[in-house]
């Protein structure tokens, strides 16, 4: 049987995009990699150093103490928003007129900024006129995120969670729209309990959202800066203070140019690399269900 040939002349429509996106990325990443094997100390003048700046930060412990709360945050949101997202979206409802109400409810954090984010809980947090603080310290709970890192931490936790777990929750929503009423009335027939319709028909076919959902909250969360930034600045003491915290405060703060472009190039490798083990990790049932289909309709 022969196959017709493929247009491929749409490509044309978008290479200038791309050539755009390209040329936008590629001059400040040149950049930062000049900066990270050079030393400056103003008027323009660089000097040479090679990879010194990477080995200082390999072996940094204030490096090494920002990536350990870096991986507990990410590890944390990813933890508590997927479940919750998928819950969420089980608990949607499937009528018209209130399935737009709670689709517009769940987007409203989606749109604020971030700053105003961090700015609401900032006030929210407060134990003098913040809501949630005052209340939780006229029940005698010992709550100030200014000076306790574990409230802190809380807080800078829940904060996310109230901002970004509707994205997870609409993308399972989107996915479980996708699943056609024949498998529900197959399972209906079977007698399957609500647990096996959730196990083998429901979480199967969210496979894809869910790896969409978990990457982008990873490296989301994993980039975090404005947020913890503005509600505690990185404290108190260190407790607080992510990768990019540390990042600004090394290239704005103490001016270290070089340190800080190495520091980024390997923030960056590292987001990469990760997010390339979840992707394989979630797809690597994929290609083995491919073959056995294909085996299948072979000795069919």
């Amino acid at each position: 049987m022969q196959t017709k040939p493929v247009n491929q002349k749409a490509w044309f429509l978008v290479l200038p995009v791309f050539l755009l996106v390209a040329f936008s990325a590629l001059i400040p990443l040149m950049t930062v990699m000049n900066y990270s094997v050079q030393d400056t100390f103003g008027n323009n003048q660089f000097f040479w150093v090679g990879l010194e700046w990477f080995e200082d930060i390999l072996q940094s412990e204030r490096f090494h103490d920002a990536f350990l709360r870096q991986i507990l945050f990410s590890a944390l949101i990813l933890a508590i928003e997927v479940p919750l997202g998928i819950a969420v979206a089980l608990c949607m409802p499937t009528r018209r007129f209130w399935t737009a109400v709670v689709l517009v409810l769940m987007a409203l954090p989606l749109l604020i900024p971030w700053n105003v984010v961090g700015t609401i809980w900032q006030v929210f947090g407060r134990v003098d006129i913040g809501l949630l603080g005052k209340a939780l310290y006229s029940l005698g709970v010992d709550y100030n995120y200014t000076q306790d890192p574990l409230s802190a931490w809380i807080t800078v936790v829940v904060m996310d969670v109230w901002h970004w777990t509707s994205l997870v929750a609409l993308l399972c929503y989107a996915g479980l729209q996708s699943i056609p009423d024949a498998y529900y009335q197959a399972a209906r027939i079977d007698g399957a309990s609500r647990w096996a319709v959730f196990r083998h028909i429901q979480l199967p076919k969210m496979k894809r959202v869910l790896l969409i959902a978990v990457l982008l909250r990873f490296m989301d969360s994993f980039m975090i800066y404005t947020e913890p930034f503005v509600v505690t600045g990185g404290g108190p003491g260190n407790s607080t203070t992510f990768l990019s915290i540390d990042l600004v405060k090394m290239a704005i703060g103490q001016f270290d140019l070089g340190k800080a472009a190495a520091m980024s190039i390997l923030y960056f490798l590292t987001i990469l690399l990760l997010s390339w083990v979840f992707y394989t990790v979630m797809t690597s049932g994929e290609g083995n269900g491919r073959a056995t289909r294909r085996r299948g309709r072979a000795d069919a």
